[in-house]
């Protein structure tokens, strides 16, 4: 390994230390605030250290660049799911866990966050931006969604072995199920139709419905949904 190599590790690896600082915490929720107010070329690093009330040299040494801080920002986000705490508050044990329950309980972990959060304008800043930067949907993806969907398919599969259902193909079970929710839910948000474009169904509604739908598929036979 070259000197310059391993000098570049040094300071990629001290950076992410001073990541999880107080102070890194401000200039992550400044720069997440600028991003989705002006977009990724409206945004530098001065803007962000003068939003965050910080030099601009401590942005530069805890991030590097502006893309550092935008794809620390897109982490920082997708944070604030938990997802490290998915399987536990959704019992680990799910393969005692009733179905239907289990389900609805995930469906309320997903609407908190978008509710809670600027999901919804992170991703028409995403949609926004990555036709130019791909990057950006790729790592909003991989940061997001893809762990998500994994955590998820991960339980649909231990219910499956375990019979409580009957699911051959976790990972598409999983995907269906979260868009039984998001066409209904998140997308009419993100592409701003109005609610006298699209006579949008209560979102209790739109769960239980999708519940039904996923169990009157994946239920095994003989069982009760």
């Amino acid at each position: 390994m070259s000197a310059d190599t391993t000098n570049s590790s040094l300071v990629s690896g001290r950076r992410a230390a001073k990541r999880s600082s107080a102070t890194a915490l401000k200039v992550l929720n400044a720069s997440k605030t600028l991003f989705l107010q002006d977009g990724y070329d409206g945004v530098n690093l001065d803007r962000i250290a003068t939003r965050a009330g910080v030099a601009r040299q401590t942005v530069y040494n805890l991030f590097g660049s502006k893309e550092a801080v935008f794809r620390a920002t897109m982490e920082h986000h997708w944070a604030a799911f938990g997802l490290e705490e998915l399987l536990a508050r959704l019992d680990r044990d799910v393969s005692r866990v009733d179905p239907a329950d289990f389900l609805r309980r995930f469906a309320d972990m997903v609407l908190t966050f978008v509710a809670e959060t600027d999901q919804v304008s992170f991703t028409r800043l995403v949609i926004a931006e990555s036709r130019r930067l791909p990057w950006i949907a790729e790592e909003f993806y991989r940061l997001g969604k893809a762990p998500l969907a994994q955590t998820f398919t991960a339980c649909l599969r231990e219910m499956s072995e375990t019979g409580v259902i009957d699911c051959p193909h976790p990972e598409l079970a999983a995907r269906q199920f979260l868009g039984l929710i998001q066409e209904f839910v998140i997308w009419p948000q993100v592409m701003a139709i109005g609610p006298d474009v699209m006579k949008l169904p209560p979102t209790d509604l739109v769960v239980e419905e999708a519940i039904a739908m996923f169990l009157s598929r994946y239920m095994p036979t003989g069982t009760a949904a």
